[in-house]
């Protein structure tokens, strides 16, 4: 009998069975997978380059469960700790735009070969090609099942089989099933960091270009939420950070039928006042100048000839731009809609909001409260960061706290 089984080998599984293994040598940890090949998500996240952590990460850059739950986690491993753990494994990190902390090799499969080499050299044995279909209580533990018709019988089981998302890299939701079985519940999921799909052909137009941008949340019965990024069009609609950080909102009001609008600004950080006097400015120093041409002095020329064009002022002088179309101008610089209709899925997602709620988990050791000796950690909780290393950061610091905890109770 083995004395920990992980079921998944991603971020947060890895993590745990290196934590466990730092905080009591001596125990017996076993950590399967279903792939031959473990750490998929890993090489692909970060555009191949694996965004670690974040310089800075607090609860307020999560949303899902209560902000206190993820606040004790956090505070107990915080990203400082996650760079002196990488760089102890080989792994120095450099930091980039908005906090992102990155390998120096720019190369996600840095990471991953560090966390398996740590693993070798802590002695855990990794058991890949070992999908886990079952999970069941026996007298003094666990007995995990296989697919191949393995088992594997344990003191204590960790879950970190990940969420939905990117379902080619192994996370497929399997792993809410294993935790029904023993008792707990799940919080419907949906995609997150994912692309939206928007309605109509404007778009198309302006595929790959990528300008700042405030995204406003206006969903039925919630407070307006307003999120600023960079926003990148594409053919199917619009992705870049902001857009992003958006798709789970929406989602979320969709899954809990209410109606929710999407709206734009080109202009983040302007007001009306504002850019209707700078608008007035440019046509007292450069009266002769297009609208548009004035207007590709602060957004890309795409950009600026689309919403001249949709404001009916394309070919219209500064000096003959009419009070009325100059405010109806400003009014969509600020504020037009974004008509989503769809996102692009769990395929592409990066996350997946909604799973095990964490009133049924111990944030002092990730403990499961309604199994005694299971463990759950990483995406499968009903926990989702932001874009920039923050979904990272939950798998390292969920992984310590328990992997410290199941080491206390094993030593």
């Amino acid at each position: 009998m083995a004395d920990v089984v992980i079921v998944g080998a991603g971020a947060a599984g890895l993590a745990t069975a290196i934590f466990c293994k730092r905080h009591a040598p001596g125990l017996h940890v076993i950590c399967l997978d279903g792939a031959r090949r473990v750490g998929a998500k890993i090489l692909v996240s970060g555009g191949s380059r694996c965004n670690v952590t974040n310089a800075v990460v607090t609860e307020r850059d999560f949303w899902g469960g209560p902000a206190r739950f993820v606040r004790s986690v956090l505070r107990a491993f915080p990203s400082s700790r996650a760079v002196a753990f990488f760089a102890e494994i080989g792994v120095p990190l450099h930091e980039e735009e908005d906090g992102k902390l990155f390998p120096d090799t720019c190369r996600a499969r840095t990471v991953l070969e560090a966390l398996l080499r740590e693993l070798e050299r802590l002695g855990v044995e990794l058991g890949t090609g070992e999908r886990a279909i079952d999970v069941r209580r026996e007298a003094g533990g666990f007995v995990v099942a296989t697919a191949s018709g393995g088992e594997y019988h344990a003191r204590v089981v960790v879950l970190a089989t990940g969420g939905r998302s990117l379902p080619k890299t192994g996370s497929d939701g399997a792993g809410y099933d294993l935790a029904s079985r023993l008792g707990h519940g799940c919080v419907e999921t949906t995609p997150a960091l994912v692309p939206l799909v928007l309605a109509g052909n404007t778009h198309a137009a302006l595929s790959g270009v990528s300008h700042p941008a405030r995204l406003t949340i206006r969903a039925e019965g919630r407070r307006d939420l307003r999120l600023d990024g960079a926003l990148l069009w594409t053919h199917t609609g619009v992705s870049g950070p902001v857009a992003l950080n958006a798709s789970r909102h929406w989602h979320r009001a969709r899954l809990e039928g209410r109606d929710v609008d999407v709206r734009l600004s080109v202009c983040p950080g302007e007001t009306f006042e504002s850019l209707e006097a700078w608008l007035e400015d440019q046509a007292r120093a450069r009266p002769r100048t297009l609208v548009t041409t004035a207007l590709a002095t602060r957004l890309p020329a795409a950009v600026a000839e689309a919403w001249a064009r949709a404001a009916g002022v394309e070919a219209v002088t500064l000096a003959h731009l009419p009070r009325d179309a100059r405010r109806r101008l400003v009014r969509a610089l600020l504020d037009v809609p974004l008509a989503v209709r769809d996102s692009r899925g769990y395929a592409v997602a990066e996350v997946t909001a909604g799973g095990i709620p964490l009133d049924e988990i111990d944030p002092a050791r990730m403990a499961s409260r309604r199994c005694e000796g299971l463990y759950l950690v990483g995406e499968m909780l009903d926990v989702d960061g932001r874009l920039g290393g923050f979904n990272f950061q939950w798998a390292w610091s969920s992984a310590w706290v328990a992997g410290r905890a199941i080491a206390r109770a094993l030593r």
